[in-house]
């Protein structure tokens, strides 16, 4: 096995393949990257045995073949080489003999053979949407998903079609983002899937662009394939509550805030809270928005943003990070708060189908 490939490339499709690797995996060869030549191509894929990465290069390949590497020492070293193009010459104990300019190296492989090989899947519902659509919709909503296993589907995104608009979903219980879009297609029809919130991240990583990916979707496996790479991972398995439910049918009052001043206030007030159980308080009235926090171990603040609100007095209180998530990972200038009541489920709405609904806390 014998091929030459530009440095840079390689460099940027062992990025690409290797955030996946672990470094305490029982299964060594789980550390290496497969690289197959053949076809004047390149191929690399890696696997935590959840997840599968490939990602494709150009090269000049002498000898097809397929061979494993120790993915973060041959990263390393290729980061770390100065010349343009890389020659691999690889024997048939999976010696790997690395040139680029001056440097030459030897680095111990793997068989292939040992490589957990690809679980093939039917595909039962396919879409497809451009790359930067779906990044910001993973990134909208992903802050919500659930850090609690006790609730395994919580700890996934819910990725549900349904005529032909596709919705992203993440919730722990106590706060709940979503996000709607109508994709270029649909195929297949109608149906549910909940990707691993570590698969969803990777997707997000990986997308770069605006060209149209795919979405090929099973019982029990799915497929995100793009211009740069192809990831498969597993599905969790389980009914995801029915999220619909939590949203109210009508509100109150909906008042327009600008997003970036609003968040620079609640992080700016909560710098007076000396734990996660603290609330911040929003009062509004006269056309304006008040923000209040103290605690016993720091001390008091309060700052103010300007709104249109000329109606009765009123005060809510949320968990300070609840409240600026949503801001952080919203694209939108303004968002709609909608109340009903200090108790009661209050919603934010920004640009193109994000919601987002939280609980207000009760002060004792």
């Amino acid at each position: 096995m014998k091929f030459t490939v530009n440095r840079e490339k390689l460099q940027k499709a062992l990025q690409r393949v290797g955030s996946i690797i672990g470094s305490r995996s029982m299964l060594p060869v789980l550390g290496n990257v497969m690289i197959q030549a053949e076809e004047n191509r390149l191929s690399l894929t890696t696997t935590d045995l959840e997840i599968r990465i490939t990602t494709s290069i150009d090269a000049i390949v002498e000898e097809a073949g397929v061979t494993t590497a120790p993915a973060r020492k041959l990263a390393s070293l290729v980061g770390c080489f100065v010349g343009t193009d890389v020659v691999f010459d690889i024997n048939d104990k999976d010696h790997i003999k690395i040139k680029c300019g001056t440097s030459q190296f030897t680095l111990l492989g793997l068989p292939a053979a040992d490589f957990p090989a690809g679980a093939a899947f039917e595909t039962s519902r396919e879409i497809k949407i451009k790359e930067c659509d779906f990044k910001r919709m993973i990134g909208a909503i992903s802050y919500a998903v659930s850090a609690d296993d006790s609730r395994k589907v919580l700890t996934g995104v819910l990725l549900s079609v349904r005529d032909a608009s596709m919705t992203l979903v993440a919730t722990d219980g106590k706060r709940l983002a979503m996000q709607e879009k109508n994709p270029e297609s649909i195929t297949g029809g109608d149906g549910d899937a909940i990707i691993p919130l570590k698969a969803a991240a990777e997707v997000r990583r990986l997308l770069d662009g605006d060209a149209v990916m795919s979405i090929r979707l099973g019982d029990k496996q799915c497929t995100f394939a793009a211009g740069g790479f192809e990831l498969t991972t597993k599905l969790i398995e389980g009914n995801y509550p029915n999220y619909r439910q939590v949203v109210p049918t009508s509100f109150a009052r909906t008042i327009e805030v600008p997003v970036s001043v609003f968040l620079g206030k609640i992080e700016t007030v909560s710098l007076v809270l000396s734990d996660s159980s603290s609330f911040i308080i929003l009062k509004f009235g006269d056309n304006q928005l008040k923000l209040q926090a103290s605690s016993a171990e720091v001390g008091e603040g309060s700052d103010v943003v300007e709104i249109a609100f000329d109606g009765e007095p009123f005060e809510v209180s949320f968990n300070p990070a609840y409240l600026a998530d949503p801001l952080r990972n919203c694209d939108a200038d303004k968002i709609l708060l909608k109340i009903n009541d200090p108790l009661n489920p209050v919603a934010m709405e920004g640009n193109e189908g994000f919601l987002y609904v939280i609980m207000p806390i009760r002060k004792k």
